[in-house]
């Protein structure tokens, strides 16, 4: 066994390290869920012992493991998906939909234009940074119009960036970790559930390169509030193109600005959490947050 302090520290670099044991923990706990498997067995397994563990991941987590354990169900990704369904209808109706909230954040978006789109990125720069964040390290790229790029690392940064570069093959690039950190530390900020809160700052600028179709799915994966989720199924509804299931799939899994456009938030209609470009142990990780941030449970 490690020993290893389970305080979660004020140190992003120090978050990130401890996401990569929680993202161990629920990977194990996915993989065992049928059994339920007991507080000291999924500690061994990420080579804790079990106090260590049980304060970490609640700490972390804001629930026990036993809580989320009862979270990765499917019984509770249908009772969620099924909240979550009144939900949006009411907002809806109540004409708050407000394309661009995110929490305590305005997200406002621009399309590239048909000319840009095909120039691929001819004539901008692109400044980009990796940064440390409770999820793990992430890349985070910016225009002067916005940000159009946010990515989880998953093997090394190094292929991150050749991925972004891929997408903006004309574009000039250029590592600047002081220009994308202050969006970095918004972004990633303790989310404040209350709706009188004062948001700081102004609204965060999406400049984002794909066809309007997936323009349209994008957008529309802004209106999905925190704390909730939706299926491909309502998303394709929600833009006018009810048959078009599959295609809003793929639109979905090519997000290129991650946990802004909260593709994370769509789930299968059967109460599926379902995959996620970038595991699906930190799509779970994500919506468990979220759900807590927003009231659903309570720490146990």
């Amino acid at each position: 066994m490690t020993s290893i302090l389970p305080n979660i520290p004020n140190d992003p670099a120090e978050l990130s390290q401890h996401y990569q044991l929680i993202e161990k923990a629920i990977e194990y706990i996915e993989a065992n869920v049928q059994h339920q498997p007991e507080l000291d067995e999924i500690a061994s397994a990420v080579g804790l012992s079990g106090y260590h563990f049980q304060r970490l991941f609640t700490r972390w987590a804001g629930i026990s493991p036993k809580r989320f354990i009862q979270f990765l169900t499917r019984e509770h990704a249908k009772e969620l998906l099924a909240r979550s369904e009144n939900l949006l209808d009411t907002t809806h109706q109540v004409g708050l939909s407000s394309l661009g909230r995110l929490h305590d954040l305005f997200v406002n978006t621009e399309a590239v234009t048909p000319g840009e789109f095909k120039s691929q990125g001819a004539g901008l720069t692109i400044r980009y940074g990796v940064h440390f964040t409770p999820f793990g390290k992430c890349l985070i790229a910016v225009t002067t119009r916005g940000i159009c790029h946010l990515s989880f690392v998953q093997n090394s940064e190094g292929r991150s960036v050749d991925q972004l570069a891929a997408g903006w093959e004309q574009a000039e690039m250029i590592e600047d970790y002081h220009a994308t950190a202050p969006l970095a530390a918004r972004i990633f900020a303790a989310p404040n559930p209350d709706p009188a809160f004062e948001r700081a700052g102004p609204p965060l600028g999406l400049h984002l390169r794909g066809t309007n179709f997936q323009i349209k799915v994008w957008e529309a994966l802004l209106n999905i509030p925190l704390g909730t989720v939706t299926t491909y199924q309502q998303i394709a509804v929600q833009i006018g193109s009810p048959l078009a299931v599959r295609a809003v799939g793929t639109a979905v899994g090519h997000n290129p600005v991650a946990v802004l456009v909260p593709c994370h938030r769509v789930i299968r209609k059967a109460g599926e959490f379902g995959n996620y470009r970038y595991g699906a142990a930190r799509k779970k990780a994500l919506l468990a947050k979220e759900y807590i941030t927003t009231g659903g449970a309570q720490a146990a």
